[in-house]
């Protein structure tokens, strides 16, 4: 028994470090110190809200999905084209459209540029995804590969760091925010990170291994998944609070016009010298390898699947590494610019499901449905009016301010949709199937 509870233990840290490290990827080093910076002696608020969407978000995520048994089951409440479509925009976002090709990018120019001159971008965009393509075609072992290699490197760089900011800060912390909403600046970086997307996919990676592992049970899986869950989100926590706080002490000499990777790349070489910034170019390319390995193995085991084995796994991670490397060349600024409106359309409609999936796990599938076709349209109208296309309505909605005008027809939605379940000709309809369930 205890040579069982020493193994299980294991387990939670091996699969708790690889879950921390396939989170924290190119926005998770770049996004905590800008916010920092821009909120100055309100950081800490900042720094709340960007964790509670990102890793808060993630953890739902990842509980919702051992809840009701796969990713697939937490998308199908939505119809079963809906869930694909919306499983599919996922797995893009966060594949080979956006956060794959900007681990490329992050670790060039945070890595390799300041420390590397005359390295070509095109040639280091080649190498990497090589390098990503070799890590990510044996499948089976990328959570042993990222939790008991990569991630205890990445966590001494990353506390140095940290350690050497808190002891001898690099300056006072402005009195005064840069920004006029931190709460709402916070909220939306923590969108950016994708995390709470991510932990669908993540989810398929570490149930396969835990599977492998012997854990085939419920409560055996949830215990390993759920105690690596809660480790890595403690992991987390610790260095977003630190990169944070390391932004608040050079608020007083820096402002928004600084790039993302210039302000923490200039930060790590007031602290520690070049010496510094080659140790940060070693930690930023280890955290953009292990998040481009998750991401890469997931999205290419996602479609596969959806190919029902007609295009094979390895196939899938060759094309992806090859069109990441393309669009990684557009440059780290360029890809958190096109992310974002795309990133604020998806984001509510699965986050209504993930949270229905946690929360309320037999609720109808209508309800479901219009939860999500509430959140959807809301999201969509409110892209608009953000990027000029003007929506007045969207303004008067509650929490409109916060970055959240979706909750309030999502809910609507969702209570129009419990009215039409309770008609006598919906319920007429549901009675046979059902006879038909309970007989099987």
């Amino acid at each position: 028994m205890n040579g069982q509870k020493k193994t299980a233990l294991g387990e939670i840290v091996v699969v708790g470090f690889a879950l921390f490290s396939m989170f924290f990827g190119a926005g998770n080093v770049i996004f905590p110190p800008f916010l920092g910076m821009e909120a100055g002696s309100r950081w800490l608020e900042g720094f709340s809200a960007y964790f509670i969407a990102d890793i808060g978000l993630a953890m739902m995520g990842m509980f919702a999905l051992l809840r009701v048994g796969s990713s697939e089951q937490v998308l199908r409440r939505a119809g079963r084209i809906p869930a694909e479509l919306l499983m599919c925009a996922i797995v893009l976002c966060i594949g080979p459209m956006v956060a794959i090709p900007r681990t490329s990018a992050s670790t060039y120019e945070m890595a390799i540029a300041p420390n590397l001159s005359g390295v070509s971008p095109v040639v280091f965009s080649v190498a990497f995804f090589a390098l990503i393509l070799v890590l990510c075609l044996k499948e089976s072992a990328v959570v042993d590969i990222v939790g008991k290699v990569l991630t205890p490197l990445l966590l001494v760089g990353l506390f140095a760091i940290i350690i050497k900011g808190i002891v001898t800060p690099l300056g006072e912390i402005a009195a005064l925010p840069q920004i006029s909403n931190v709460t709402v600046t916070g909220i939306k970086a923590g969108y950016q990170t994708m995390d709470a997307l991510a932990a669908l996919p993540f989810g398929i990676i570490i149930l396969q291994s835990v599977t492998a592992k012997g854990y085939k049970q419920g409560k055996s899986q949830l215990r390993v998944v759920g105690g690596a869950a809660l480790l890595a989100g403690v992991l987390l926590l610790a260095v977003y609070m630190g990169l944070a706080y390391l932004g608040a002490t050079v608020s007083t000499q820096y402002t928004g016009s600084i790039g993302r990777a210039a302000l923490i790349m200039a930060i790590v070489e007031a602290l520690m010298g070049k010496t510094g910034v080659v140790i940060f170019g070693v930690v930023v390319g280890l955290a953009c390898v292990t998040t481009a390995i998750a991401l890469t193995s997931s999205a290419a085991a996602y479609f596969s699947e959806l190919c029902r084995g007609k295009v094979s796994y390895k196939a899938f991670v060759a094309a992806i590494c090859v069109f990441s490397a393309v669009v990684s060349n557009l440059g780290l600024d360029r890809i958190v610019a096109v992310a974002a409106p795309v990133l604020d359309v998806v984001y509510p409609p699965a986050l209504v499901l993930i949270c229905i999936s946690l929360i309320m796990p037999k609720v109808h599938d209508f309800v479901s449905r219009g939860a999500v076709i509430g959140a959807l349209l809301t999201s969509a109208l409110c892209t608009l009016h953000t990027y000029g296309v003007s929506t007045p309505l969207v303004e008067a909605l509650p929490l409109y301010d916060l970055g959240l005008s979706w909750v309030l027809p999502a809910v609507v939605f969702g209570l129009a949709a419990q009215l039409v379940t309770m008609l006598p000709s919906v319920r007429r309809r549901e009675e046979p199937a059902r006879r038909v369930g309970e007989k099987n």
